[in-house]
């Protein structure tokens, strides 16, 4: 796997996550658990890589 597509999804899975605590300790119950259902399922998508002939 390319290193550079590992670090944009840890990136994103990071920011979905911090997005998630926050939106929790605002109040926002609702919200948060969309951002973590979406940190969960972007951390667990596997990145298609190009096909080679």
């Amino acid at each position: 796997m390319n290193k550079s597509s590992n670090l944009y999804k840890d990136i994103a899975t990071g920011l979905f996550f911090a997005t998630g605590i926050f939106s929790f300790l605002s109040g926002q119950f609702v919200l948060s658990t969309l951002f973590f259902g979406a940190a969960s399922l972007f951390s667990n998508i596997q990145v298609a890589k190009p096909v080679r002939i």
